[in-house]
C-alpha cells in the first residue's frame, strides 16, 4: 500500500510516499516468533551495538535523548565545546541486501536454521502496488526488507550495526535510520573537522553495505552553555558531500526540539501548537451543550491531546512562562470536557473533569521514566549504563564509553552534584542528566537495599538474580507509590471545603434534613436527644474524593 508522507510540498517525487507492506496474520505471528529467536541470539553473541537504540524492547526515544543530553552535559563540564550531527539514512529499510545480512548472522554466530529462514523470508518475494490507477499485477523483489513487518526493524539493526564505533571524547549513538555524532573538543572548529572525519569514516563503512546517507535531514548544533549567552555564536558550517551546513538554532532528532542551549520553551512551543491544532478538530465532536458525553471527551483528552502536549515533558523542564502557556490551553480542554462555563473556578474545573494540572501530570510522567530508567537492566538500556557505580543496581555493568570519568578532580562549581545530593537553592551546581533521573526515584526506593530490574528476560540469566516474580512485584509496588504521590499532590491542591459557621440559612437547613433522617431512622437510645445539637454548629468535613482515572495509568 502506497501512502503519501505529510508535509510534503510537493508529491511529485516517489520518495514523498512510503509503501507499507500488508502481510497475512498467519505470517505475522511466525515473524514474531523468529524475531525473538533472533534477538536472544543476536544479544548473546554481540551483534548488536550497546548505541543502538529503536525497534527494541526495553528502549524509548526518552533513552536515546536522555543518553545525548547527558553526555553533552558531561562533557560541558571541564569546559569543552560540544558539537553533535545529526544524519539520517536514505530509505534504509529498502536497501537491505540479502547475501551482505546473510553474511553477518551467519558470521555472528546466529544458528544456521535462522540464518536460512532470514535469506528464505527476504528472497524471492513478490509484490503488487495498491494506489489509486495501480495496475494490480504482481512484480519480482529481491532487495530490501518489507516496512510494516515485525522482524524488519530487527533485521536492519542487525545490518547496520557495523556502521558503529567509538569516538574518544565523543558519543555516537542511533535510534533505527537516525544517527547522531558528538564530539567534543577546545573549540568548535576542531569539532568541525573531528566530525567531517567521523563522518567520512562512516560513509565509507556504509558505502560497503550498500547504504547512504540523506544529505538533506543533515543538521549541525554547537551546544552552549548558561556561561556563554554573551559570548559569539560560532557560525562555522560543515561540508558534508560537497553542501555546506550551518550550524542550527534549533533541530529536531527523534521528535524532540532541541536548541544550543537545551532550551524546553523551542521544543514545548511547537508541541502546543501541534496539541492546539488537534484539540481544533476534535472539539467540533462535542460543542456547547450536544454532542459527546464527557466521559468519552475525557477518553479522547487523555488519548490524544495530553500525549501530544506532554511528549518529552519527561526529559524536558518547562520553565514557569512555558506552563503558564500550557495551562492556558489545559483549561480549555477541561472545559470542553466537562462542558463547564468559562467563569468555573479552576480547581473545581481539574476535579470535576479527573485532568490534573500540567505541571503535576510532568512531574508524574519524570517520576515514572526515572523509575523505568534505573530499573532497566545496565547492559541493555545505555541511559541506565551511565548512572554513578555507587548507584544500587543488581548490575555492576557501566558503559565503557562514558565521560564521567572526565568530571572527577574538578573545582566545586565545575564538579556535578552526587546523585544523592538535593539540588541547592539557588542552584549553584547541578546534576547531571542521568543523575538528576537517579535523584528522583529516592522517595520511592527508601528502603531497598537494591532496585529491581525489569526485563532481566533480556540479560543472560545468573544465579544472583533474584526471582523475576519478585522483582516484577517489587516495580508494580514502586509504581504504586508513584501513583499514590501524584494523588497526594493533588489532593493537597485541592483541600476539602468547609462550610464557615457564619452561613446560618444553609446550616439551619442541613441541620433540619438531619432530624428529618433521624425521625425516620431512630438512632439508640445510647445515643444523644435529637434537640441537643445546636444549629450553628460547622457542616462536618466530607472526605476528599480525587478520580483515579488518571492514577491507573
Amino acid at each position: 500500500m502506497v501512502l503519501d508522507k505529510p508535509g510534503k510540498p510537493f508529491y511529485e517525487s516517489p520518495s514523498s510516499f512510503r509503501i507499507i507492506v500488508l502481510i497475512r496474520k498467519f505470517s505475522k505471528i511466525l515473524e514474531r516468533i523468529i524475531a525473538a529467536r533472533l534477538l536472544t541470539a543476536a544479544r548473546l553473541n554481540g551483534l548488536l551495538h550497546p548505541n543502538q537504540y529503536g525497534s527494541l524492547p526495553g528502549h524509548s526515544t526518552y533513552d536515546a535523548c536522555l543518553t545525548l543530553t547527558n553526555e553533552v552535559k558531561t562533557l560541558q563540564r571541564p569546559r569543552l565545546k560540544v558539537s553533535s550531527l545529526f544524519l539520517d539514512i536514505k530509505a534504509g529499510f529498502d536497501n537491505v541486501d540479502n547475501n551482505t545480512l546473510a553474511r553477518i548472522l551467519r558470521e555472528g554466530g546466529i544458528p544456521p536454521y535462522l540464518v536460512s529462514w532470514v535469506a528464505s523470508f527476504l528472497g524471492e518475494r513478490s509484490f503488487t502496488l495498491i494506489f489509486q490507477g495501480a495496475p494490480g499485477t504482481p512484480a519480482p523483489v529481491n532487495f530490501g526488507a518489507p516496512q510494516g513487518s515485525p522482524i524488519s526493524p530487527l533485521l536492519f539493526l542487525l545490518y547496520v550495526a557495523p556502521l558503529h564505533f567509538r569516538i574518544p571524547r565523543g558519543l555516537m549513538i542511533s535510534y533505527v535510520e537516525d544517527f547522531a555524532l558528538t564530539v567534543a573538543s577546545l573549540s568548535y572548529h576542531g569539532n568541525i573537522r573531528r566530525l567531517q572525519e567521523l563522518f567520512e569514516r562512516l560513509e565509507r563503512e556504509a558505502s560497503r553495505l550498500g547504504v547512504s546517507f540523506s544529505v538533506a535531514k543533515t543538521e549541525l548544533i554547537h551546544w552552549r552553555t548558561p556561561s556563554q549567552r554573551h559570548s559569539p555564536k560560532c557560525v562555522s558550517p560543515i561540508q558534508i558531500k560537497g553542501e555546506m551546513f550551518h550550524p542550527s538554532n534549533s533541530g529536531r532528532w527523534l521528535g524532540h526540539w532541541f536548541t544550543p542551549a537545551l532550551d524546553p520553551a523551542a521544543h514545548f512551543s511547537r508541541r502546543l501548537a501541534l496539541a492546539q491544532g488537534a484539540f481544533a478538530l476534535i472539539r467540533r465532536l462535542s460543542p456547547p451543550g450536544a454532542g459527546l458525553p464527557p466521559y468519552l471527551c475525557h477518553r479522547l483528552a487523555t488519548a490524544l491531546i495530553a500525549p501530544i502536549l506532554l511528549y518529552g515533558a519527561d526529559l524536558f523542564t518547562p520553565s514557569v512562562g512555558t506552563t503558564t502557556h500550557l495551562d492556558t490551553f489545559w483549561r480549555k480542554v477541561q472545559r470542553w470536557t466537562t462542558n463547564c462555563f468559562s467563569a468555573t473556578p479552576t480547581r473545581i474545573l481539574s476535579v470535576e473533569s479527573c485532568l490534573p494540572f500540567v505541571s503535576l501530570l510532568m512531574a508524574h510522567r519524570q517520576r515514572l521514566a526515572a523509575l523505568r530508567v534505573v530499573c532497566s537492566p545496565p547492559s541493555v538500556n545505555p541511559a541506565t549504563a551511565r548512572l554513578h557505580l555507587f548507584f544500587p543496581l543488581l548490575s555492576v555493568y557501566r558503559a565503557p564509553d562514558s565521560s564521567r570519568a572526565i568530571t572527577r578532580g574538578r573545582s566545586s562549581v565545575y564538579l556535578p552534584l552526587h546523585w544523592k545530593t538535593p539540588r541547592p537553592v539557588p542552584p549553584m551546581r547541578n546534576h547531571l542528566p542521568v543523575d538528576g533521573v537517579a535523584h528522583r526515584t529516592i522517595p520511592f526506593t527508601t528502603g531497598l537495599s537494591r532496585v529491581p530490574m525489569i526485563n532481566s528476560h533480556l540479560v543472560c540469566p545468573t544465579p544472583t538474580l533474584p526471582p523475576q516474580s519478585l522483582m516484577d512485584n517489587t516495580y508494580s509496588a514502586l509504581k504504586k507509590r508513584v501513583r499514590e504521590t501524584l494523588r497526594v499532590e493533588w489532593a493537597s491542591l485541592f483541600p476539602t471545603p468547609v462550610l464557615p459557621a457564619s452561613s446560618r440559612p444553609v446550616s439551619e437547613a442541613l441541620h433540619g434534613l438531619r432530624q428529618v433522617r433521624r425521625r425516620e431512622n431512630p438512632p439508640d437510645e445510647s445515643r444523644k436527644k435529637l434537640s441537643g445539637r445546636p444549629p450553628d454548629l460547622e457542616v462536618p468535613r466530607r472526605p476528599h474524593l480525587l478520580p483515579s482515572l488518571w492514577l491507573g495509568a
